[in-house]
């Protein structure tokens, strides 16, 4: 059975950090690439970062960049997603995404709200 397990969201202010955690199982975690995206309310879903099976490639959302980082530990079928400088405009939901094309796994996602 595939899993994908977010972890790690939560309420910080503004230019806090977060370090989000997303365990995976059921799959060939080292084969697939990963990804952390986002949706808050009343916009559409949003990649955030995405990250080779390798760990040798890396993409992120203009947003994002130089604030975000990605990675991943093959050995232990993790990925994370190291958050600072947080605004308010990240709050949202957080899912975590495993893609293989053209198989792709979600997990169920982890809120994230930045507010004073």
């Amino acid at each position: 059975q595939v899993q994908l397990v977010e972890s790690g969201g939560g309420l910080v202010q503004p230019g806090g950090s977060l370090r989000l955690s997303c365990a995976a199982s059921g799959f060939t975690f080292s084969i697939y690439a990963m990804s952390w995206y986002r949706q808050a309310p009343r916009k559409e879903r949003e990649l955030v970062a995405t990250l080779s099976s390798d760990g040798r490639f890396t993409n992120y959302a203009n947003s994002v960049k130089g604030r975000f980082t990605i990675s991943r530990d093959n050995a232990k079928n993790m990925v994370y997603l190291q958050m600072n400088s947080l605004k308010p405009e990240d709050t949202a939901v957080y899912y975590c995404n495993a893609e293989r094309v053209p198989i792709e796994y979600w997990g169920q996602g982890t809120q994230v709200t930045v507010s004073s």
